[in-house]
């Protein structure tokens, strides 16, 4: 059995039991015959006080009890007591301590104050000792078991995609290039690279979905979704942005439209009910500390039935409104600020918006009857905008292929999506969750690259 976290001794009633405490100094005070250290191990929000009595220590405890400091790392043993302290039930009455790695007040980057996140973007492999960022790890972490549970209990078969592709799936040409050819000697040389000496025969990159994979699948299997990276490789140095990032995508064979807004708004108000039973804690500190109104907004989100509007009723209400920056017309790419005002003004809650122009949307969406829009879908929530994009999928072959070439794709790497419309074909749906949107839309972080533990994006690439 392994050893318990700070997290299961908090439970425990304090009967002085004897206990063992694992972390890393939070903070140590001094009064005239007691020392009081505060020790985390990230398992839970909370500290544990561990009580050092002078008078009864032996001196070569009270040697490292001199030389502790914030960030070392300890075990320290004692029995389990009432605390007489406000705010905290137990302590722990010590009377051993080890300290298995120093950190010199002098040079260890987090002292007790508080620190700018652009600090502590600079030193992200020491941030999780923070308060933030360790309650973003266990946001992120409960997040992601929920999102397993959710699509386990609905039938859904888990799928790993490839993250090499020789396919661009959303045709905007934002991909980073895999290859071992030598790029620098073939640009002196004048040549044009030829990728059929390359380690794959041909041009490949690092996936931007798996959506192409996913329908594969599910056109086998029924239902299955993928949870895994995907890469961009578009120069925005925005705090929406990154370079590298999961993505959730479920996709149902058999399903319409209709049954894809059905199950994004089941799954989203899932999660949102699971984070506000299992992480309350955590959500009240980001509600205090990041962002008012977090838990009020989720709980909204979580309970509400879902407004529905096409496209071009969505773009009548906009019209109404004289303030954006971006003015909004028919066959424009809905903005942020759009988003924000539907779900916030025209439906006081989540909203989901369908029927988009076919031109601002990808080639594999499935055409409506008037041949100007298509059968996609985004759900937006107060506070946010866009936190799902979806789709039902174009099952017709011939009107696949004019798609495909009207984005200007190469069909041969499009021959096998393309089988699919050959044989049994179906219609079938899904979406995607950009899973470090979800994260700074439950926590409230202003900024994407302080959800994800270690981030990459336009010049940073680094631990």
């Amino acid at each position: 059995m392994l050893f318990l976290l700070i997290k299961e001794l908090l439970e425990y009633p304090p009967d002085s039991r004897e206990v063992i405490v694992r972390g890393w100094v939070r903070t140590k005070r001094e009064t005239k015959n007691l020392v009081f250290v505060e020790v985390s191990d990230g398992s839970c929000f909370s500290n544990i006080q561990c009580t050092f009595d002078l008078e009864k220590t032996a001196p070569e405890i009270e040697k490292d009890l001199a030389r502790l400091s914030t960030g070392a790392a300890v075990i320290i043993r004692g029995k389990l007591v009432p605390s007489p302290a406000s705010g905290q039930k137990v302590e722990v009455l010590s009377f051993e301590i080890e300290i298995t790695g120093e950190a010199p007040t002098e040079s260890y980057p987090l002292q007790k104050k508080r620190h700018s996140m652009e600090f502590l973007r600079d030193i992200a492999h020491l941030r999780p000792r923070t308060n933030t960022f360790g309650a973003v790890a266990r946001i992120r972490n409960h997040l992601a078991f929920s999102v397993h549970e959710f699509f386990q209990k609905h039938h859904f078969l888990y799928l790993n995609t490839p993250i090499i592709t020789t396919s661009d799936a959303e045709g905007a040409g934002e991909m980073f290039q895999v290859t071992t050819l030598d790029l620098a000697a073939i640009a002196k040389s004048g040549k044009e690279p030829d990728y059929s000496k390359d380690f794959f025969g041909e041009w490949a990159g690092l996936t931007v979905t798996g959506q192409l994979e996913a329908e594969a699948y599910a056109q086998a299997l029924s239902r299955v979704y993928t949870f895994g990276p995907t890469f961009r490789a578009e120069n925005s140095n925005t705090v929406r942005h990154l370079a590298e990032f999961w993505m959730i995508e479920p996709e149902m064979a058999f399903a319409r439209l209709e049954d894809n807004m059905l199950l994004a708004e089941e799954f989203l108000k899932f999660l949102f009910q699971a984070i506000l039973k299992e992480c309350r804690t955590e959500l009240e500190f980001f509600d205090a500390h990041i962002e008012k109104g977090i838990i009020e907004t989720l709980e909204l989100v979580a309970t509400t039935k879902f407004s529905h509007i096409t496209y071009t009723d969505a773009i009548k209400e906009l019209e109404k409104n004289t303030s954006f920056e971006f003015k909004p017309f028919w066959g424009c790419d809905i903005q942020t600020e759009h988003e924000k005002f539907l779900a916030e003004k025209v439906a006081k809650g989540p909203i989901i918006v369908t029927d988009y122009p076919k031109e601002i949307k990808a080639f594999y969406m499935k055409l409506n009857k008037d041949g100007k829009t298509v059968r996609a879908m985004d759900v937006l929530v107060p506070r946010l905008g866009e936190i799902i994009g979806g789709s039902e999928r174009e099952d017709d072959l011939e009107k696949l292929e004019a798609r495909i070439e009207e984005a200007g794709l190469q069909k041969e790497h499009y021959s096998w999506y393309l089988d699919l419309r050959r044989f049994g074909t179906v219609p079938h749906s899904g979406f995607g969750l950009g899973f470090e949107r979800l994260i700074q839309y439950v926590t409230g972080m202003i900024n994407i690259r302080d959800v994800i533990p270690f981030p990459r994006a336009p010049g940073q690439a680094s631990f």
